[in-house]
């Protein structure tokens, strides 16, 4: 669940910052798990709940659901391999989700280099930021609809996408027929899927990133000379991209958050008090 839990937590700081209101339940009109970008995919929800009735009963009313994710995300990435740090707590949680937010401001899969920065921007994060935390693809699986995209007349090309690798192309058009319900899941991480290394940005060094969103990092037109050495040097060094990473995240769970008298403690993630 390691990179289901660390999903969560940014796609609950993307929108209304990190408010735990990607948790709240409801309908496609009030909660966020219903956008475009959760919908089928966001998971998780259930191991939040545990952690929060084992948390809620050592001492209730203290610990936010806001809090839960930011911890679980850190602990997902140190138990999968990769580095730790201190995470801030005292977030309070949100009394409201926001669809249209989520579906206006989490980063897709086929969005540009230059939408996704520009989205990024919004919420305070860089350049670094974008490609560090897009690093967090070194574990977890995606379905065929985030990238089959890429794998027939790409872009009205009438071919595959030709940044990515042609051994790749085949193994992916087996596991993604056009017949099939884009269901069926490939790692992002080839050859490393469950460990939190670099080995992401040496697949983009050699034409293996899953989504479009990776491999633009480095081989697209858009492909800044920022990102592309940026990827180069976390390839090159574990060290370097895991430093980053931990700053990019601290930076990522401070957006926004709700303290003092905003929001309160939810006592079930679920809905509000």
């Amino acid at each position: 669940m390691a990179a289901s839990l660390l999903r969560l937590h940014f796609h609950d700081c993307f929108v209304n910052g990190c408010d735990g209101s990607l948790l709240l339940d409801g309908n496609s009109t009030t909660s966020e798990k219903f956008a475009a970008g959760n919908i089928n995919s966001a998971r998780g929800f259930e191991v939040i709940d545990n952690i929060k009735k084992a948390v809620e009963d050592a001492c209730s009313g203290v610990v936010s659901c806001a809090d839960i994710l930011a911890i679980a995300a850190r602990d997902s990435v140190l138990l999968s391999g990769g580095p730790t740090w201190k995470v801030r707590l005292g977030r309070r949680d949100g009394l409201i989700g926001n669809v249209s937010g989520a579906n206006s401001g989490l980063p897709a899969p086929f969005h540009s280099l230059n939408t996704i920065i520009s989205m990024f921007q919004v919420v305070g994060l860089n350049v670094t930021d974008v490609v560090s935390l897009s690093g967090a693809h070194t574990i977890g699986l995606a379905k065929c609809a985030t990238f089959d995209n890429r794998l027939t007349n790409f872009s009205g090309s009438g071919g595959p996408d030709t940044t990515l690798d042609t051994t790749l192309v085949t193994e992916l058009q087996n596991l993604c027929p056009s017949t099939s319900d884009g269901n069926n899941t490939a790692p992002l991480d080839r050859n490393s899927t469950d460990l939190f290394d670099n080995h992401y940005f040496k697949n983009l060094l050699n034409q293996r990133g899953l989504l479009e969103s990776d491999q633009i990092l480095y081989s697209s037109n858009d492909a800044i000379p920022t990102t592309k050495t940026l990827v180069e040097t976390y390839s090159n060094s574990s060290s370097v991209f895991f430093s980053d990473f931990v700053n990019s995240m601290i930076k990522m769970g401070n957006i926004s958050p709700l303290t003092g008298s905003n929001g309160e403690i939810r006592k079930n993630c679920r809905v509000i008090n």
